[in-house]
C-alpha cells in the first residue's frame, strides 16, 4: 500500500512508463490503482516483481526517485533472488562521497567499491566500460578534498598510444597530454564548476599528467588516481605504487580485457592483482557486468564480447590472457 499518489508518481513513473517496462519484461499485469497497486499472474513472477517493488518503495520513501535503469539493474537482482537491502543501498549516500556532489552508488558492487576505497589506502578496481571505476574513484577524491581529508587530487593515466613518449607530438606539454588526459578532465568537470577546477589546477591543487611525469616523487597527504592500468607494464605499476607518501591514498582503475600492450607485455594491473592479493592495507574490488550503469545496451555488448572470448580459450585484446 503507497502512502500517497506521489509515491506512485515516483515508484512506477508519472505517465507509468516504469509499470509498462515491467510488464513488458514480466509476464504480470500490473494495475495501478493511485495509492494501491495490484499484481496479477502466477505465484513465482509475482513473487519477484514483489519483491522488487517493495526495495524501490524503500528506495523512494528514503528519498530516491529510481530511474530506468535503477530499475533494470534492479529487476535482473530480483531474478537472481539479490534483491534484499537494494532499496537502501540506492538511496544510500557512502561515506566516501559528499551529499552535495549529488553522485551515488546505483549498484551493490558500486557501493562495495566506495565502501572499500573509505577502508583501505590502495584499492584495485578491476572491470568493463561502464561500471563507474573512474567516476566513483573522481567523486571519491572530490570529496576527500573538499572534506580537507587531502590536500591534493593527483589523476594519471598512461599514455599508451604515444609509448609514453610524448616529445615527438607537436605542441607544449598540456597539448601533447590532453588528448589521453581528456576522460579525466570530463569526469571532474561533471562534479566541480568549471572556474573552480580551473583554480584548484593553477594552484596545483589538482594535477593531471601521463603516469610518466610521476617517476621520482613522492605523493604525500593526496588522493591518487591511475586509470587505464592495464595499460601499465609491470615496472609502470611498481613505480606509481610506490609513489605514496604519508597521509595518502591511491585508486587503480582498469579493464583486463581491453590490454592494449605489445604482445608479449605482462599488463601491471593483471601481475599486481595477483601479487598484491593477501597484502595488508590494499584490497581488490571486481565489478561485473551487472554493474554497468551506462545505456542497457552497453551490458548487452559486454556480455557479447565475454562469451565470445570464452569460445576463443579465454583470450583477451592484443592475445592477453582474459
Amino acid at each position: 500500500m503507497l502512502n500517497s499518489q506521489e509515491e506512485a508518481i515516483k515508484l512506477l513513473g508519472k505517465n507509468g512508463e516504469i509499470r509498462k517496462r515491467l510488464q513488458a519484461e514480466v509476464p504480470v499485469r500490473i494495475v495501478d490503482r493511485g495509492a494501491k497497486v495490484v499484481l496479477i499472474g502466477d505465484d513465482a513472477d509475482t513473487s519477484v516483481v514483489q519483491s522488487l517493488l517493495d526495495e524501490m518503495l524503500t528506495a523512494v520513501r528514503n528519498g530516491h526517485t529510481p530511474s530506468l535503469a535503477d530499475w533494470t539493474y534492479a529487476l535482473g537482482q530480483a531474478r537472481s533472488r539479490r534483491v534484499e537491502d537494494l532499496g537502501r543501498i540506492l538511496a544510500d549516500v557512502p561515506q566516501a562521497l559528499r551529499r552535495d556532489i549529488q553522485i551515488k552508488p546505483r549498484t551493490r558492487g558500486q557501493k562495495e567499491y566506495l565502501d572499500t576505497i573509505r577502508a583501505f589506502d590502495v584499492t584495485l578496481v578491476i572491470g568493463p566500460a561502464g561500471t563507474g571505476k573512474t567516476y566513483l574513484a573522481m567523486a571519491a577524491a572530490v570529496s576527500a578534498l573538499l572534506n580537507k581529508e587531502v590536500n591534493r587530487i593527483v589523476l594519471t593515466r598512461p599514455a599508451v598510444e604515444a609509448g609514453e613518449n610524448l616529445g615527438f607530438l607537436p605542441g607544449d606539454l598540456q597539448q601533447k597530454v590532453n588528448p589521453y588526459l581528456r576522460p579525466l578532465y570530463d569526469a571532474l568537470n561533471s562534479m566541480v564548476d568549471v572556474d573552480r577546477v580551473r583554480r584548484f589546477m593553477d594552484r596545483e591543487t589538482i594535477e593531471v599528467a601521463p603516469l610518466a611525469f610521476m617517476r621520482g616523487r613522492t605523493l604525500d597527504h593526496a588522493f591518487v588516481i591511475l586509470d587505464e592500468a592495464q595499460n601499465t607494464t609491470m615496472e609502470q605499476m611498481k613505480m606509481f605504487l610506490t609513489r605514496l607518501g604519508e597521509g595518502s591514498r591511491a585508486v587503480v582503475t582498469g579493464d583486463i580485457t581491453q590490454i592494449d600492450l605489445p604482445r608479449g607485455t605482462r599488463s601491471g594491473l593483471v601481475e599486481a592483482k595477483r601479487i598484491l592479493g593477501t597484502t595488508s592495507g590494499v584490497a581488490i574490488v571486481e565489478l561485473t557486468k551487472s554493474d554497468v550503469v551506462r545505456h542497457p545496451l552497453v551490458q548487452a555488448i559486454v556480455e557479447a564480447y565475454e562469451a565470445d572470448s570464452a569460445r576463443d580459450g579465454g583470450v583477451g585484446a592484443q592475445g592477453q590472457p582474459a
